[in-house]
């Protein structure tokens, strides 16, 4: 999916710029795992509104809000945050969806947290999160019965799950720091996981696609914010209706992030923090020792032969191979990703032993809906966000725009 870009500032005037099996099952899935995945990337923190009426705030430009947030720079933090997200990912034959896929394989009983971060790709969740500085983070899923914690604290790196008593555990290289290398340092996921890292995502480059206001105050977790509302220009091909930052009137710190749909009806995502506090956790909240019993798995080493069995260097390199193709079409909002898979390689075998890009778009079939058009014929795999065009000779069309958009980005890449 193409970034996010808001644009100028048209009204205020002032700115114009700035695992197993499953996993290798999931490689074979262009079109689902591009819709689950992307929309995966682009969840993040956003709680439910605590509103005891809309502050009087000074008056502020949409340029001057923006300026207020870019210039944010709390590196401490704790609270709670409630995610929603409905994102519409349709059911796969027999059961099952989409998100499904990239979870874990069923009776693993691994910590590993892109199988546990699946999970809020759909419904409503709790989480706990704290952060004090880039060397500690923590972040964790509260659950009737159980809890999920991922839990950075310098070098390490620790997953828990309290349900099945196991953890997951990562451990930075010696030299990564003074490579600047930090990707072992903390899932990418989790540092992701914020409103501020959201908010930054959508603000990090401008366009003439979009337009970009303050839209009024609320409060949020008990603190005065300003409302900034993003939304696609008319005549968009764009499935979203609007974005919504709760922006700290103090400090800048986006507290809340709202994706509405063009189509109406409640939001995509809605994350956000429901209370915060800006002081500095208290130590002890990024100590972590596995409790007795506890079942460790350790994160597989960099020269991957102790990797998870069904997800090899081969399967690594038909990934890359795959991702290489990557084309976008179109600007701002209206951009569509274009991936061609070699020989149909990312494509699923259907029942009967049949593969190729011709098997996938049946076996999608169940769950997508049929289209033609100069490019031939093709399965349209949609959500209420991210939608996917996967032809028969196994190119790959995905954006968050509708269906005729991606169609006729088919059309004149014939």
């Amino acid at each position: 999916m193409a970034r996010i870009r808001p644009t100028q500032v048209a009204d205020d005037g002032f700115w114009d710029e700035e695992r197993p099996s499953r996993r290798k099952k999931a490689a074979r899935y262009a079109a689902p795992v591009a819709v689950a995945g992307i929309a995966a990337a682009t969840i993040g923190l956003v709680p439910a509104l605590a509103s005891t009426g809309d502050p009087n705030l000074p008056k502020i430009s949409a340029q001057e809000l923006i300026s207020k947030m870019a210039a944010s720079d709390a590196q401490q933090l704790s609270g709670s945050v409630k995610i929603t997200t409905d994102l519409g990912i349709p059911s796969l034959p027999g059961g099952g969806s989409l998100a499904d896929l990239g979870g874990a394989q069923g009776g693993d009983a691994s910590a590993a947290p892109e199988s546990k971060l699946m999970e809020l790709i759909s419904g409503s969740h709790t989480l706990r999160v704290a952060t004090d500085g880039p060397d500690k983070q923590r972040v964790s899923i509260v659950e009737n019965a159980a809890e999920y914690s991922m839990i950075h604290n310098g070098d390490e790196v620790w997953a828990y799950d309290s349900g099945s008593n196991s953890a997951y555990h990562a451990t930075a290289p010696k030299d990564a720091k003074a490579k600047g290398d930090h990707r072992q340092d903390v899932p990418k996921d989790l540092r992701d996981a914020t409103p501020q890292k959201i908010a930054k995502t959508v603000l990090s480059s401008v366009d003439d696609t979009t337009d970009v206001t303050v839209d009024g105050t609320s409060r949020v977790a008990g603190r005065d914010a300003y409302d900034l509302l993003i939304k696609p220009k008319q005549n968009s091909d764009s499935t979203v209706g609007s974005v919504r930052i709760a922006v700290d009137a103090d400090n800048g710190v986006p507290l809340k992030f709202t994706l509405s749909p063009k189509s109406g009806g409640k939001a995509i995502i809605d994350v956000g923090f429901t209370t915060v506090d800006f002081g500095k956790p208290k130590a002890g909240t990024f100590n972590f020792t596995p409790p007795k019993g506890a079942k460790v798995t350790e994160e597989p080493k960099a020269d991957r032969k102790d990797a998870p069995k069904g997800f090899g260097t081969k399967d690594f390199k038909d990934a890359q191979g795959a991702l290489s193709g990557l084309k976008v079409i179109g600007d701002g909002w209206d951009s569509v990703a274009r991936l061609d898979t070699p020989g149909g390689a990312a494509a699923p075998t259907a029942p009967g032993g049949d593969s190729g890009p011709g098997a996938a778009s049946g076996l999608l079939g169940g769950f997508g809906k049929e289209v033609k058009g100069k490019f031939g014929s093709g399965t349209v795999v949609s959500t209420r966000l991210v939608n996917a065009l996967l032809t028969d000779d196994g190119k790959v069309f995905v954006g968050a725009v509708d269906k005729d958009a991606l169609v006729k980005a088919a059309n004149a890449a014939k």
